[in-house]
C-alpha cells in the first residue's frame, strides 16, 4: 500500500522519431546485483507481503505479490534465487479464503463478500460466490476463526501472514509495564498459530500454538530480505473506527516501547544481527486509503437530504463528552459504513446514529497519524542500526493518494475500484498496485546497493475486475 512515474517516455519517443535514422542504438543498462546478494531472498511481513487482495488470500493474487515480482526481477540479474517458494493453495482450492467480487446488484455495481451457503442461520449466504475456497470446516481453537487448508510444501520464502502485527509476532514484545496485559499479550503471540488461520496453515501441527512468528522466520537463512511490518499495529485499530475489541489483545494501537522491542527482534532475526542485506519498509498513512475516502460525510448527508429535506446531516456516535453529534468533513467514514447505513438507516437521526466503529473521527485521525509517525521513526532507526535500506512507503503512498500515479501513459489513482491500484477491500493493492510497490522496492534497492535490477511493467498486471 514505487512511484516510477514515467513522465518522460512520450517526449523521448517523439524525439526518437526524428533521430531514428542517424543515431546508434542505446543499450539498456546491464542488470546487476551491485553489493546485494539475491541468491536466497526471503520476504517478512503481513497481508501486504503475502499478496492479499480483494479481502482475501488466493493464488492469482499471491502470484502477483511484490515479493514474487521482486524474485522474478532479481533472477534477471543472473544471480537471483533459483526458486522462490510461495505458500499457494492447492489447485482444487485455488481461491483460498475467498475474495470480494464486484457484481451488479439491483442495477448497481456492488462489492459482494463471499459467504457460506444459505442455511437457517445464514439465509442470505451466497455459497462463496462459486469460488474454490480452502476452508476445512473446522474452527481454530484459539479464536474460533475458520481453519484453512494446511500448506504442505517446503517452508516458503514469502513469509507474509495476513493480520499479523509486530505485537502479535513476538512473544517477548509486550512491554506496557502492566503485568496482566503483558502476560496476556505475550501468551497470545506465542499461541498465534491457533489464533490466525493464515499463520496456522504455514506451521507443522507440532508448532501450532507454541511457535511465535519471530522464531518461525529465524528458521530461514536469507542472503537478502524485505521486511514490511507494523501496518497492523495501527491499521486494525483504525479500520474498526478506533474501537478496541476486548477479546483481541492486538486490536489497539501498539505502544511505542512494545513496538520497538518487537520490531528490533524481527529485523535482527531475519538480518542475522545486521549481517544480511535487505530493505525495511515503513507504515503508510492509513487514513489516505480508499477504505476511509470512498463513503464520505458529504455524500451520505446529501442522500439523507434527498430523502428528507429537513435532514441536518449525518449523526455519529463518538467517544468523549458529546457521544452523539453531527459529522464534519474531518470525520472519516469506513467503507463498510455504506452497507450498514443502507440496511439500518443509521446516521439519519440522533436516536439512530452511525456507530463509532464505522467512524474515525477527527481526534482519532490525529491519534492514528501521530502513532504512525512514532512507529516509523523506530523503523527508520532500526534500518540504520542494521545497515539496511529504508523504503519510505509513507511518503510514497501519500503521493499516490494526493496525485495519482502514471504507468506508461496510463493514469492510476487511489479512487476505489476504478483507480486500478487498490483492490475491492479498499486497503490492499490490486496486482497492478503490487507491481507499482515492487518497483518502488527496486528503486530503493538499486540506489542503496548500487544494483541495476530491472523494473516490471505495471500495465501488464490487472486492476480491479469489473463484471463483463
Amino acid at each position: 500500500m514505487n512511484l516510477l512515474i514515467n513522465r518522460t517516455t512520450p517526449a523521448l519517443a517523439l524525439l526518437g522519431l526524428g533521430l531514428a535514422g542517424c543515431q546508434p542504438d542505446i543499450d539498456a543498462p546491464t542488470a546487476s546485483t551491485g553489493s546485494a546478494n539475491f541468491s536466497s531472498y526471503v520476504a517478512v511481513g503481513n497481508s501486504l507481503t503475502s499478496g492479499y487482495s480483494d479481502g482475501g488470500l488466493y493464488n492469482e493474487a499471491q502470484s502477483a505479490s511484490y515479493p514474487a515480482l521482486l524474485a522474478q526481477q532479481f533472477a534477471k540479474t543472473g544471480k537471483g534465487p533459483a526458486n522462490f517458494v510461495q505458500p499457494s493453495f492447492s489447485a482444487a482450492k485455488k481461491d483460498g479464503s475467498g475474495y470480494i467480487k464486484l457484481l451488479l446488484v439491483n442495477g448497481a455495481l456492488t462489492p459482494v463478500q463471499p459467504t457460506p451457503p444459505p442455511s437457517t442461520t445464514n439465509p442470505n449466504g451466497n455459497s462463496y460466490l462459486g469460488e474454490a475456497v480452502a476452508f476445512t470446516g473446522n474452527k481454530l481453537a484459539g479464536s474460533g476463526q475458520d481453519e484453512l487448508e494446511a500448506y504442505s510444501g517446503n517452508q516458503p520464502d514469502n513469509l507474509g501472514v495476513p493480520g499479523i502485527s509486530v505485537l502479535s509476532a513476538d512473544k517477548t514484545a509486550s512491554s506496557t509495564g502492566v503485568a496482566a496485559i503483558d502476560a496476556a499479550t505475550r501468551g497470545a503471540a506465542a499461541a498465534y498459530g491457533i489464533i490466525n488461520p493464515f499463520y496456522q496453515r504455514l506451521l507443522p501441527a507440532a508448532d501450532r500454538g507454541t511457535k511465535d512468528y519471530v522464531t518461525y522466520i529465524g528458521q530461514k537463512s536469507a542472503t537478502f530480505f524485505t521486511c514490511w511490518m507494523g501496518n497492523n499495529d495501527v491499521l486494525t485499530y483504525a479500520t474498526n473506527g478506533a474501537v478496541v475489541d476486548a477479546a483481541n489483545p492486538f486490536s489497539g494501537l501498539t505502544d511505542t516501547t512494545s513496538f520497538g522491542k518487537g520490531y528490533r527482534n524481527i529485523v535482527a532475526t531475519i538480518s542475522k544481527n545486521g549481517t544480511v542485506g535487505g530493505v525495511c519498509a515503513n507504515i503508510p498513512n492509513v487514513t489516505g486509503i480508499p477504505y476511509f475516502n470512498t463513503v464520505t460525510v458529504a455524500a451520505v448527508a446529501a442522500a439523507f437530504k434527498a430523502q428528507n429535506a429537513a435532514s441536518p446531516g449525518v449523526f455519529i456516535s463518538v467517544a468523549g463528552t458529546t457521544p452523539v453529534r453531527l459529522a464534519t468533513s474531518a470525520d472519516l467514514l469506513t467503507l463498510t459504513a455504506q452497507a450498514y447505513i443502507a440496511a439500518t438507516g443509521a446516521g439519519s437521526t440522533p436516536t439512530n446514529p452511525l456507530p463509532s466503529k464505522y467512524v474515525l473521527d477527527a481526534a482519532e485521525v490525529t491519534t492514528v497519524i501521530n502513532r504512525t509517525n512514532q512507529l516509523n521513526a523506530i523503523i527508520a532507526k532500526t534500518a540504520r542500526q542494521n545497515k539496511v535500506a529504508l523504503a519510505d512507503m509513507n511518503t510514497f503512498f501519500n503521493t499516490i493518494s494526493q496525485s495519482g500515479f502514471v504507468t506508461s501513459t496510463v493514469n492510476n489513482s487511489a479512487t476505489f475500484a476504478s483507480g486500478n491500484l487498490f483492490s475491492l477491500d479498499g486497503v490492499h493493492p490490486t496486482p497492478r498496485g503490487y507491481a507499482v510497490v515492487a518497483n518502488e522496492f527496486i528503486r530503493v534497492i538499486n540506489d542503496f546497493y548500487r544494483a541495476s535490477v530491472p523494473t516490471v511493467n505495471p500495465n501488464n498486471y490487472r486492476g480491479a475486475v469489473f463484471p463483463q
